[in-house]
């Protein structure tokens, strides 16, 4: 996620654009532009200090009509405190922010302020989870409930049936809601990813002798569900090397806290699975990781915030105020500063139910492989709310390559309907964030390219499909 456009607008060193002659502290701690996965120390500490930075900027951005050069040049020339009194004597910039947050609750009256929301107790609900003890909801004016579901057909069902207001999901699951793939067809909208990356390729320690995936055949699998990154993911993966994931391996549904136990028990080889459930194997010494998901898919998506799409017509402030209170609690989560302070809030039994250091590993990205390493990948599970529309076109042209959809799909037009990015953006822009400004981009997943403009032509360049 972009965040650097919050720079100091006081500061004449910095380009609020964050461009080359920026000399803002996270511009000049890197050569190259900082990852999301790397803190930015010119941030605000705290959510009322980035609502405060938030309004800086604004006001300061329309003073000098977004002209940086101008902005610098004369902040030079008069000096930062002398501006800033000057401001403050036109224009009373603590009633401002003051107003600021007092509206800060969804643009209107809430519709309905208790709400239920479910979520499978992953890391991947990281956002989700925080929002209740961090209080990114009561911040918002909701009293919402977060509900431990046990896995990810009763989550459908239950946001089907309306017991839940909205839910964490799987990234394909409202597309294939919308569709009727798997369940009644209901419209669903999706506008926010959850995380990105966060997921690994889990093998028994019977298996360390057996890292090519050639040698796999006769394994059983697990993944969490059918419409879900993981299945795509291990099935992307094993037939790139040869494989057919309907006849060479088995794939299990496999309810995420189970993971383990099957493995222990020998029902499972292997899994590809949420975290921390990757690590809790490699915890209790039962499996390694094999490999990590975003090595087959940098950045690729994989859990989500979704709630039907008559919900957030029926109560558009509520809808409102919520996707808020998530793009802002997602935009914490972003900031590797702050995994140790969130590893401790969802641990407790409620939530994920995990020994801390366990989810430590994994939010920190500093975590033992189970094959005798210490391995540092700070970007093992990362934190972009961001909708790609193009994201949404490769899992369509994945439902069809393994026969969950078929005939002739409109990739665009459900991705588009579905997938709200062009809200996303706004929204988060209205946070000071900076998202990006197209909404397709080609993808590389295990170095071959996917063009979004061919759907049907990548899918026919597979050797191994059902369709």
């Amino acid at each position: 996620m972009t965040i650097k456009s919050l720079g100091d607008a006081f500061d004449p060193d910095v380009d609020l654009g964050h461009g080359r002659q920026c000399g803002c502290a996270a511009c000049a701690t890197t050569s190259a532009r900082p990852t999301s996965a790397q803190s930015d120390p010119a941030l605000p500490v705290g959510e009322e200090a980035l609502v405060d930075r938030v309004v800086e900027n604004a006001v300061v951005r329309s003073m000098f009509g977004g002209n940086e050069i101008a902005r610098r040049s004369f902040l030079k020339t008069v000096g930062a405190g002398a501006f800033a009194a000057a401001l403050a004597s036109v224009l009373p910039l603590d009633r401002v922010k003051a107003a600021v947050k007092d509206g800060m609750t969804g643009g209107g009256p809430l519709e309905k302020t208790k709400l239920n929301i479910g979520f499978v107790p992953i890391t991947c609900a990281t956002p989700i989870i925080m929002a209740h003890p961090m209080g990114f909801y009561e911040r918002r004016g909701l009293d919402v409930q977060v509900i431990k579901t046990a896995g990810w057909a009763v989550a459908r069902d239950k946001s089907l049936n309306k017991e839940y207001d909205a839910s964490h999901m799987l990234t394909p699951m409202p597309l294939a809601i919308t569709m009727g793939a798997g369940s009644t067809a209901q419209p669903f909208l999706m506008p926010a990813v959850e995380n990105i990356n966060g997921q690994a390729i889990v093998l028994h320690v019977d298996h360390k002798d057996k890292r090519d995936p050639r040698d796999w055949k006769g394994f059983r699998f697990g993944v969490p569900f059918e419409y879900s990154m993981h299945n795509f993911l291990l099935r992307y993966y094993v037939a790139e090397h040869g494989l057919d994931p309907d006849k060479d391996i088995q794939i299990r549904v496999v309810p995420p806290p189970e993971m383990v136990a099957n493995l222990r028990a020998g029902n499972l080889d292997g899994y590809l699975s949420p975290d921390p459930f990757n690590q809790r194997a490699v915890w209790e010494k039962v499996g390694f990781i094999h490999l990590l998901t975003k090595d087959i898919w940098e950045g690729h998506p994989c859990c989500a915030f979704a709630c039907s799409k008559a919900f957030a017509e029926e109560m558009p402030n509520t809808y409102g105020a919520l996707v808020m209170a998530l793009l802002e609690a997602t935009s914490y989560a972003a900031d590797p500063a702050n995994r140790k302070e969130i590893s401790a809030a969802i641990a407790p039994a409620n939530y994920l139910n995990q020994p801390v250091p366990v989810i430590e590993q994994v939010l920190t990205g500093r975590f033992a492989d189970g094959l005798g390493q210490v391995q540092d990948v700070p970007d093992r599970i990362d934190f972009d709310p961001f909708p790609w529309h193009s994201m949404g076109v490769w899992i369509l042209t994945q439902m069809k390559r393994w026969g969950y959809i078929s005939g002739e799909i409109d990739y665009r037009g459900i991705a588009e309907q579905v997938y709200l990015a062009a809200e996303t953006g706004a929204r988060m822009k209205e946070l000071g964030l900076t998202p990006p400004e197209a909404t397709y981009e080609p993808h590389t997943i295990m170095g071959k390219t996917f063009d979004p403009a061919d759907p049907e032509g990548y899918l026919a360049s597979f050797a191994i499909r059902r369709s």
